[in-house]
């Protein structure tokens, strides 16, 4: 199917704390921390993480650095790699 490795509860725990998935979920990104969090939870570096968006890894760090926040379709986006990490990941290989 796929050679993306299942990832289990405990790696999602580590990865990003409870409340900030929840908040994440609900697209309210409170720092720029955030977006790395949410960028590591998904297990991306900053150029994978911007493709799978289909953003400029300019933007992404424009975020993660909190000069500017995301908006929109963005936002979106962002809520969705929250509630569904693997499906960020998956959208990569498919996409190659």
């Amino acid at each position: 199917m796929s050679d993306i490795s299942e990832l289990t509860d405990v790696d999602f725990s580590r990865a990003i704390k409870a409340s900030v998935r929840k908040r994440l979920i609900r697209g309210e990104i409170e720092s720029g921390d955030d977006v790395v969090a949410l960028r590591k939870f998904v297990g991306l570096t900053q150029m994978r993480f911007a493709e799978a968006l289909g953003i400029s890894v300019h933007t992404l760090r424009n975020w993660e650095q909190g000069r500017r926040w995301p908006e929109g379709p963005a936002l979106a986006l962002l809520r969705i790699a929250a509630r569904h990490p693997r499906m960020v990941r998956e959208n990569l290989v498919s996409a190659a």
